[in-house]
């Protein structure tokens, strides 16, 4: 499986650590799907934008074991081996099938336009093959979770079950349960899911990645291949590693070089005391394909915080920074007037952005983020991901080689054209169905009046519900069941409302309304 469809050739190779997504008609031995990244580690662009917003408003609406204070270990005792660390944290990861409606390849040769076949059947020649029904097969995906509450809250990575129409959980005692997608946040690409228990299951506490050193033991569990769960060894390589946004758009892995494979994405990173300190996610392969000793896992305290944030709000609430910044190497350091490198240089300021009200301008280097100092751009944005919208922060920056201290109240940032993929997962009747919010610039794409209210449909599964009652692409959905939307927000709302019932939606198409009722599947 890829992140991203638009990697590009790199010798590093960035391996989302899922088994590719086999094609039960033809591809069942099909390992992994690797995609070629292109990493730039010289000059950085990126939108600073604070996330995580309401994560010290005290939300903590599902209990979680947390080791806020792990005592030493006694190494003598592990002298037979890590079993007792092992042990009591493999029945908390479990195995994750999801399963994708894709749109099948094209099998017809296209010869339909073909000039001479035109001439031979004149006006009775058949149609196109874009004119046809378009057909559709199942994908299928392994990857790995990790049980972080009896209730059933499953913790896994986003693109180990993205666009997943079945998700499936298979636990180390054999069972099996349907999973439910609580809500996803592909920024860290962590997603939250749930399965309906009776009784209470086995869960991992949670650590402080904070307290994380190098040279510190871990260990990797998880379904590597699909062969079954698996645990291996091996040391923090590095901390707050960050790729140039190549991996995820917030990035402050843990490395380490315990064995970590396609399957393993979504699996449990452990310390020495079997607490849950990461996520495992990615590898780098050097361009081999398989593991290599670079491996890397997502923090748990950010997890954590992201998690809350779903389960609570949703979705994450982010806050905005407005500038775009840049790497500091030595030679930019110099013409820059700084001894060394590091820092982020501001490369561009948006206007009545909070930067710009705070007086930040183009060729300022933010050195420091509320007394802490700031090596790279990777750090000022996830720190800043950390504190939430309407706070100050403190920024020291040198502009010109001379020193200056600003406070900066971040705003929240507004939701662009992202789908509403957690919020929508609430009605059957609209699975399939992504949308964005009206602006005046969409509506006049459309062809619509910059006056008129709803969210925009930028996409509908050809193979949903919602495509066969007629919803199409381009659509303008006003009202839910009889209640008008006016964003993404009041969207997932009144989907939510619908309980998974069918859903009476007022569409206005070009300019021109009607009603469409939809029945879930």
């Amino acid at each position: 499986m890829k992140r991203s469809d638009d990697f590009e050739e790199h010798p590093w190779l960035i391996v989302p650590v899922v088994p590719g997504r086999e094609r039960t008609l033809r591809r069942w031995n099909i390992a992994m799907i690797s995609a070629l990244v292109f990493v730039v580690m010289g000059v950085f662009a990126m939108t600073i934008t604070p996330e995580l917003g309401h994560a010290s408003a005290g939300y903590h609406h599902v209990p979680l074991k947390v080791d806020e204070n792990p005592g030493p270990v006694n190494l003598a005792a592990l002298k037979n081996g890590y079993s007792s660390v092992i042990d009591p944290a493999l029945p908390a990861v479990v195995n994750i099938a999801s399963t994708k409606v894709v749109k099948a390849q094209e099998v017809v040769p296209d010869f339909f336009n073909d000039p001479l076949f035109r001439e031979f059947f004149g006006p009775h020649a058949p149609s196109e093959p874009s004119q046809r029904q378009p057909q559709t097969e199942r994908e299928h995906s392994l990857g790995s979770g990790v049980i972080v509450n009896p209730d059933g809250y499953i913790l896994t990575n986003n693109h180990a079950i993205e666009g997943a129409s079945d998700i499936e959980i298979f636990t180390q005692n054999k069972r099996k349960f349907r999973a439910k997608l609580i809500g996803t946040d592909p920024r860290t690409d962590v997603a939250v899911l749930k399965i309906d228990v009776t009784e209470k299951l086995p869960s991992l506490t949670l650590g402080d990645s904070s307290h994380l050193k190098v040279g510190d033991i871990v260990f990797a569990v998880g379904d590597p291949f699909g062969v079954g769960e698996t645990a291996t060894m091996g040391i923090v390589s590095a901390t707050g590693r960050g790729f140039g946004g190549a991996i995820e758009h917030y990035e402050d892995f843990i490395q380490t070089d315990a064995a970590i494979n396609p399957g393993n994405s979504g699996g449990a990173l452990l310390d020495i005391h079997g607490d849950l300190v990461g996520i495992n996610t990615a590898i780098i392969t050097g361009g081999g394909g398989g593991n290599a000793g670079v491996g890397v896992a997502i923090p748990i305290d950010m997890v954590r915080n992201v998690m809350e944030q779903i389960v609570d709000h949703g979705r994450v609430i982010r806050g905005q920074f407005g500038v775009t910044v840049q790497s500091v190497d030595a030679d930019m350091a110099k013409a820059f007037r700084l001894p060394q490198g590091g820092g982020a240089l501001v490369a561009e300021v948006a206007s009545r952005s909070p930067a710009a009200k705070a007086g930040i301008e183009r060729g300022d280097i933010i050195l420091e983020l509320n007394g802490q100092p700031v090596n790279e751009p990777d750090d000022l944005s996830v720190r800043v991901s950390e504190t939430a919208p309407g706070s100050t922060v403190h920024l020291k920056l040198s502009r010109n080689g001379q020193m200056r201290n600003v406070d900066v109240t971040l705003s929240e940032l507004p939701e662009k054209a992202e789908t509403a993929a957690p919020g929508e997962t609430n009605s059957n009747a609209l699975q399939g169905v992504h949308t964005r919010n009206l602006t005046p610039s969409v509506a006049e794409d459309l062809g619509i009046s910059t006056g008129t209210h709803g969210v925009a449909v930028i996409s509908v599964d050809p193979s949903s519900a919602a495509a066969a009652a007629g919803l199409d692409a381009s659509d303008v959905i006003q009202e839910v069941d009889r209640k008008p939307v006016h964003n993404v927000d009041g969207y997932r709302q009144a989907l939510a409302e619908a309980h998974g019932r069918s859903v009476l939606l007022l569409v206005d198409r070009g300019g021109s309304t009607h009603f469409l009722v939809i029945q879930p599947q």
